[in-house]
């Protein structure tokens, strides 16, 4: 007897905007996993019957299937149909979209350059403030600056609004379930980080260290007592095997490792869990740029996941979505570290003035910061895929690490090469990049670092053209 498909049916409500059909018809399916109406592994409709419901062509369907699929949401298996796939209600919940619209052009005027400078400064870090929204941001200090200051000495700004506006950003766009009180705001990680041994006990104590990794992490802990254990990182991040129980904790950047770009799998972040467990160890989760994801779904962060309150210390920051000379950053300790890191940082005198808070608390409570972050997200997806592009084009023979997410690039090169001379012979070209090789402790990796938050599109393809001539 031949079979029979099983009819599925998936009621859709789609928006009335004026996006492609194939975005609302994906969107209408990530809403319902927002929402709990469908969970993972839950079957859809064939693109013929979700056709029909809808009473459109087959094609924007398949489309809209198409891009689930690449995002991450469903899996389609061959005569099984599609469904949806693991994680995807968390992925949804946090906040990921299958898709990211094009951003209108942006009218700027390039600064004139001083003749000592470099035409294309490609080093890591530079967030363009170019498209930040002048009006909102000054409405959000004129608010802050009516605010009548307190005179209370005897501790640091509470920051009360900011806590609060925060925490439901978190919630919102990382997955993390964590109340105002969970919070300490920071004047940025590099100066947190520096508290954190003697908040901590770890003077005296092995910390783990992503090797090559971010510079400032290692000399902190280094610098202020602890030892550090650098451990090499692969094309998934830093590998928990390879942590010792004697470890006291590890710093990780597992939603985009610095700077190679590695996104840490589930497997190893239920790992490196495990082993926080096992040992007692505490794991420094840096989230410095999770906001960024191009072509990928976005992993929920280290901290949400089940059981890692008690062992993740979560740092985010303000540098890489809005300015980093703003100095905002917050943590999310475990409740029983909580005030020992709060006396730490005041003994240090490590707080964020008042006013800066209150600004930055106003900035996200009326949705300027949401707005931001997605004009942001489109600008920096646009002017990232024409500088991979160009570099496919003229200098196809050179690997790309780290092209999914994040603000920058890597570009390796053969063990073998200096990568320090290398982007020193490029500054006559124009160019300034970071050597790879600065980053590393221990191990021996090869490349250059490329920032392209500040490139434009129109000058992607001139950049890399004078990349590739100081290259041969």
């Amino acid at each position: 007897m031949p079979r029979v498909p099983r009819t599925i049916s998936l009621p859709l409500t789609l928006d009335a905007s004026d996006r492609p059909l194939r975005h609302r018809i994906a969107d209408a399916v990530v809403g319902e996993l927002r929402e709990g109406r469908l969970r993972p592994g839950d079957p859809l409709p064939s693109t013929r019957v979700l056709a029909s419901e809808l009473k459109v062509s087959r094609g924007p369907v398949v489309a809209a299937y198409d891009e689930l699929a690449a995002a991450g949401f469903i899996e389609t298996r061959p005569g099984s149909g599609a469904a949806i796939a693991p994680g995807a209600d968390r992925a949804a919940r946090a906040g990921a979209l299958s898709s990211v619209d094009p951003m209108e052009p942006f009218p700027s005027t390039p600064p004139r350059p001083a003749r000592s400078q470099t035409r294309f400064d490609l080093r890591p870090g530079r967030p363009d403030i170019g498209f930040l929204d002048q009006t909102a941001w000054r409405r959000a200090w004129r608010h802050a600056a009516s605010q009548v200051p307190t005179t209370d000495m005897s501790h640091g700004p509470q920051h009360v609004r900011l806590r609060q506006v925060l925490a439901d950003h978190i919630r919102r766009s990382r997955g993390i379930a964590l109340e105002p009180d969970d919070l300490l705001i920071t004047p940025g990680v590099s100066a947190t980080l520096q508290a954190l041994p003697a908040a901590l006990g770890l003077v005296g104590r092995t910390v783990a260290v992503e090797d090559p990794g971010y510079v400032e992490a290692w000399t902190a802990f280094s610098d202020n007592g602890s030892r550090i254990s650098p451990l090499p990182v692969d094309e998934d991040g830093l590998d928990p095997s390879m942590l010792r129980r004697n470890d006291a904790a590890v710093y990780v950047t597992p939603s985009h490792q610095y700077p190679l770009g590695a996104r840490m799998p589930v497997a190893r972040r239920t790992a490196l869990l495990e082993w926080a467990r096992a040992a007692n160890g505490l794991v420094i989760e840096d989230d410095y740029d999770g906001e960024f994801r191009y072509d990928v779904s976005p992993l929920p962060a280290l901290r949400s996941l089940e059981g890692a309150d008690d062992h993740v210390l979560y740092i985010g920051t303000a540098s890489k979505i809005l300015v980093p000379t703003l100095r905002v950053s917050w943590l999310a300790p475990p409740k029983h570290l909580r005030e020992a890191i709060r006396v730490e940082l005041e003994r240090r005198s490590l707080i964020v003035n008042e006013m800066t808070g209150e600004a930055v608390a106003e900035f996200i409570a009326n949705g300027s910061l949401a707005a931001h972050h997605a004009r942001a997200a489109r600008t920096y997806a646009a002017r990232r895929a024409r500088l991979v592009a160009a570099l496919a084009r003229h200098l196809p023979d050179h690997r790309l690490s780290g092209v999914d997410a994040g603000l920058h690039v890597v570009l390796l090169l053969p063990d073998d090469v200096d990568d320090h001379e290398v982007s020193m012979s490029l500054l006559p070209h124009g160019v300034s990049v970071n050597p790879l090789s600065a980053y590393c402790v221990e191990s021996v990796r090869r490349g250059l670092v490329i920032g392209y938050a500040g490139l434009s599109e129109s000058h992607a393809d001139a950049a890399v053209r004078a990349l590739a001539r100081g290259l041969t």
